[in-house]
């Protein structure tokens, strides 16, 4: 990708909305990681990120299981029709996730898959709220009750969830298993769920401490700012890519670094 990408963040604290059609995404609790003053002591916890298909009613069967098939990708596209959980945060974060999850007028039991981009606590520390619901960690797909299903996820094979909704294998952070959900069509167009690929906004300079495979990561990191026009990170604020015209030659690798921009959109929630 040629030209500069620069990034604006957007306003506004968490549940933020940015309605869509077919998926709507709602930041549900958004990460942070602060030092903690003891060493290099950090205090986290990861962001959690609703899909609701636009088509999804509650209704009394709703509750109830997706008829499950034997097929993995089948399976996983039926699971995908209900509401979509992308990440859970740490065991701590329970309570409020619970409550993040009833202020949208959903419970545990609607959930019907949720994702983890990768193995961290911080990042799928509540999977046990959801036993009714298909779980995607990392590239291991398993059935309520642990029936698990292969898929045959890769970089050169995302796994389709839905119209336009797709998950990417995105490794470089965990290794070579983390994963990152694409939504296409919100209102300020296609949203990235990521984990950690991308800690934060402005994260240049900390990321390659923190991966376990930096080469693969920045591949990971260059495919999702040439798809992305929102990312949310894992541990910061969702923030929004604008792609401006070609630069000279001499910024190198900073054409696809992000930098901080001074307007705000604001989201309403």
């Amino acid at each position: 990708m040629s030209g500069l990408v620069r990034t604006e963040p957007l306003r506004g604290e968490a549940p933020l909305l940015l309605p869509g059609d077919p998926y709507s995404v709602v930041v549900l609790l958004q990460g942070y990681a602060e030092p903690e003053g003891i060493g290099d002591a950090v205090r986290a916890d990861g962001s959690v990120t609703l899909v609701l298909p636009r088509a999804w009613v509650r209704t009394p069967s709703s509750r109830e299981p997706p008829p499950w098939g034997g097929e993995g990708k089948t399976a996983l596209e039926e699971a995908a029709r209900g509401p979509i959980l992308v990440d859970t945060g740490g065991p701590w974060a329970r309570e409020a996730l619970l409550g993040a999850l009833a202020a949208q007028g959903l419970a545990p039991g609607d959930v019907t898959l949720v994702v983890g981009t990768h193995g961290h606590s911080d990042h799928i520390g509540n999977l046990g709220l959801f036993p009714a619901a298909a779980l995607l960690v990392s590239h291991d797909f398993c059935l309520p009750g642990g029936l698990y299903l292969p898929l045959g996820l890769g970089e050169e094979q995302p796994l389709k969830l839905g119209p336009g909704l797709e998950v990417w294998a995105t490794p470089g952070h965990g290794g070579q298993r983390d994963v990152s959900v694409v939504v296409p069509g919100t209102a300020l167009g296609t949203v990235v769920v990521v984990g950690d690929v991308f800690e934060s906004d402005g994260d240049e300079d900390s990321w390659q401490a923190l991966s376990e495979d930096p080469v693969a990561q920045e591949r990971s990191r260059k495919k999702i700012l040439g798809t992305a026009d929102v990312v949310v990170p894992g541990h910061g604020a969702p923030f929004r890519l604008v792609r401006e015209a070609s630069q000279p030659e001499s910024l190198g690798n900073r054409q696809l670094d992000s930098v901080v921009g001074e307007k705000e959109p604001t989201v309403h929630p």
